[in-house]
C-alpha cells in the first residue's frame, strides 16, 4: 500500500496529495484471515465516463463473499456511479463507458459473452427510495421469478413466502397478500423490494441508501435485516450515515474527490480500523464530521 507522505506543512496540500493516491486494495492484505475470505465480486482499475467527464477513476476493490462492504464518502465522489457499475445499471444511461474490469467469481462482467439479464439476476439492486410496482404484494415478489423460470401455483406460493420471510415481512403482510403494495408503509415497501431482490436468488444484492428515507424504527429493521441476509448472499451498501456504515458493515471503502470532481478510492479496510484507526487524516476527518 502507497503511503501518504507530506510534501508541505499545510493541510490543503496534504489533502490534494491524499487524493491523488492511485486507488489501492484493503491494507490488511498480508492479514491471513482476511485473505482467506473468498472473493464475490471485484472492480480492477475501474474508471467510469458519462460521455468525457470521468466520474470516477481507477478503483481497486475487493468484495469479499457475504460480508457487508460500505461504500462512503461525500456528495459527487462516485459512490453510486461504482454501485451501479456492479449490475451495469449505468448502461442505460447514454453515453457511459468504463475502463478496467469488473469481476463476478472471476468472469468479467463487462465482457460480450457476459448475459447482462443473467448479471441482474445474480446480482440485485435495492434502489434509495421504495419502488413497488403497482401491483399485489404477492406479484411484486413473484415478478422477477415468473420471467425467467416455469413454476407451478404451489411453487411460486412456497417462493413468495419465502423470500417475505427472509426480508422479515411475512407476519406483516400474510393476510393480505393480494393488496396493492402501495398501501404498504415506507419501511414495509422497502423490505417488499428486498423481497422482490431475493426472490431470483442472487448471489449479490447492492443497496443505494436503503434506509435514508425511512424513520428510525424502519431503518432500524433495514439494519437487522441486513445482518440477517448476509449470511447468505453479500451486500454492498452505499450511505451517508457514518453510524449505520460503523453498525452493519464488515469493510468499508472511503471514496474522495477534489476540485476536479474524479472520484478516487482514498482508503479501504476492515471497518473496525477505518473507524478506529483510518491511515488517512482525509478519512479520520470525513468519518468525525470535519470534511464532506
Amino acid at each position: 500500500m502507497e503511503e501518504l507522505t507530506q510534501t508541505t506543512p499545510t493541510s490543503t496540500a496534504e489533502e490534494k496529495r491524499f487524493v491523488r493516491l492511485h486507488s489501492v486494495r484493503v491494507s490488511t492484505e498480508n492479514d491471513q484471515q482476511t485473505q482467506d475470505m473468498p472473493i464475490q465480486m471485484q472492480t480492477n482499475h475501474l474508471s467510469v465516463f458519462y460521455g468525457s467527464f470521468e466520474a470516477v477513476n481507477d478503483i481497486s476493490i475487493d468484495f469479499r463473499k457475504n460480508k457487508v462492504t460500505a461504500l462512503i464518502g461525500p456528495s459527487g465522489c462516485g459512490k453510486s456511479t461504482v454501485l451501479r457499475s456492479l449490475n451495469r445499471m449505468n448502461d442505460i444511461i447514454p453515453g457511459t463507458s468504463i475502463k478496467g474490469e469488473i469481476m463476478l467469481e472471476g468472469k468479467n462482467i463487462y465482457s460480450s459473452a457476459f448475459d447482462v439479464v443473467e448479471l441482474r439476476r445474480r446480482v440485485g439492486m435495492v434502489f434509495q427510495r421504495p419502488n413497488p410496482f403497482p401491483k399485489s404484494i404477492y406479484d411484486n415478489v413473484a415478478f422477477g421469478p415468473r420471467l425467467t423460470t416455469s413454476m407451478n401455483r404451489t411453487e411460486t406460493n412456497e417462493l413468495v413466502e419465502r423470500c417475505l420471510r427472509q426480508a422479515a415481512l411475512w407476519d406483516e403482510v400474510k393476510d393480505r397478500l393480494k393488496d396493492s403494495a402501495l398501501a404498504l408503509s415506507g419501511g414495509q415497501q422497502q423490505r417488499l423490494c428486498i423481497a422482490r431482490a431475493l426472490a431470483t436468488n442472487p448471489e449479490v444484492i447492492l443497496m443505494d441508501e436503503p434506509a435514508s428515507a425511512l424513520d428510525p424504527i424502519a431503518t432500524n429493521h433495514i439494519e437487522e435485516l441486513i445482518r440477517q441476509l448476509v449470511k447468505d448472499v453479500t451486500i454492498i451498501i452505499v450511505t451517508h450515515n457514518m453510524q449505520q456504515a460503523a453498525r452493519i458493515s464488515d469493510f468499508t471503502a472511503f471514496l474522495i474527490t477534489d476540485e476536479t470532481r474524479i472520484g478516487r478510492l482514498g482508503e479501504f479496510d476492515v471497518t473496525t480500523k477505518i473507524f478506529m484507526n483510518p491511515t488517512h487524516k482525509a478519512t479520520e476527518d470525513y468519518i468525525s464530521g470535519r470534511y464532506g
